[in-house]
């Protein structure tokens, strides 16, 4: 399957009082034409710094971003504003990414005002057809963001996103602001509107069952790095990395007759990217450490066909086994 987007080895430094923090420590991956590319992780691992610097909204330190064959990293500022009609991104907090002083109708078509897009009757037509697009009613065309619930609101975010008729959007933990009941309205709204407009979605955030219920493949990212990365499916039956599996034990497993997870409790907290471990940067909180761990930076390895994982378990046959048996006590 042909790759939209292709990541390799971006970084993201930032220079703080306490010294160089590193967001963002020379990840690498894929994002196939059609799919969802799921990135989670706690917060502060660095997923949402990832999908801002791939849309080029934080300038990447080092690396490359090929989009549509293309670095974009090498463009321009006139190239890079063309670009981003193809590249977009629907935001976390739907009230706080919405301009109180515009209208609805004014904050959907604020894309159009930015490329100089049709005139202005033609633009009205445009906006009310984005708004049936996402579900939101033609009444609303001249109401504010302060009088619409998060659900709204969102739903406004998605179509300005969409206005320019992107092939590209980073969703950025789109769902996690709103209410429970809300949530599953949007993430079906999303996946609906990818498969009536051919998109393609890295889609960012920190619970785990939300990116099982959305993504193709899954990107598990830990103090700035991705540690595991492999189809949703594999993600979920079977994870080779133990900060992976130490993060799906937490999920609550409802069914009646379903084996029931060890909860795995890890010690300590994740540490400061100011001021990483050395060697493996999990190694301070794995319950499998060992002494190479604290030595070097264990590669990404290809476990298995699509499945790639940052781990000396990997390479070490009885010592994977061993954490397999260790996991589902």
């Amino acid at each position: 399957m042909e790759n939209v987007l292709e990541v390799r080895e971006l970084r993201k430094d930032f220079h703080t009082k306490k010294g160089l923090l590193r967001a963002v420590n020379d990840i690498s991956f894929t994002v196939r034409k059609g799919e969802t590319l799921g990135i989670v992780g706690e917060s502060g691992c660095g997923k949402s710094t990832t999908g801002r610097a791939v849309l080029r909204l934080v300038e990447p330190t080092a690396g490359e971003v090929i989009f549509e064959g293309q670095d974009i990293l090498q463009y321009n500022a006139r190239s890079m504003r063309e670009a981003r009609k193809d590249m977009q991104i629907i935001f976390q907090d739907p009230f706080a990414s919405l301009n109180p002083r515009l209208s609805i109708s004014q904050i959907i078509a604020e894309p159009f005002d930015v490329y100089r897009m049709f005139p202005p009757r033609e633009r009205e037509e445009k906006v009310k057809e984005l708004m049936r697009l996402v579900g939101l009613s033609q009444k609303l065309v001249n109401a504010f963001p302060h009088e619409l619930d998060g659900g709204r609101r969102q739903r406004i975010g998605v179509a300005r996103a969409l206005a320019l008729n992107p092939k590209f959007v980073v969703c950025d933990e789109p769902v996690s602001a709103l209410d429970v009941s809300i949530q599953a309205q949007i993430l079906n709204l999303i996946q609906d509107l990818q498969q009536r407009l051919h998109l393609t979605y890295v889609f960012i955030s920190h619970d785990l069952s939300v990116v099982k219920h959305i993504s193709n493949r899954v990107a598990v990212m830990y103090l700035g790095k991705i540690v595991e990365i492999t189809e949703s499916r594999r993600i979920f039956t079977n994870p080779l990395h133990p900060y992976t599996q130490a993060l799906l034990s937490a999920i609550p497993i409802p069914k009646v007759g379903v084996q029931k997870r060890r909860r795995i409790i890890l010690e300590g907290d994740v540490p400061s990217p100011v001021n990483p471990p050395s060697g493996c940067i999990f190694s301070g909180r794995c319950p499998f450490v060992m002494p190479k761990c604290l030595e070097a930076a264990p590669p990404m390895t290809e476990a298995e066909p699509g499945h790639s994982v940052s781990c000396f378990l990997v390479s070490d046959a009885e010592g994977a086994r061993a954490a397999g048996d260790r996991t589902s006590d």
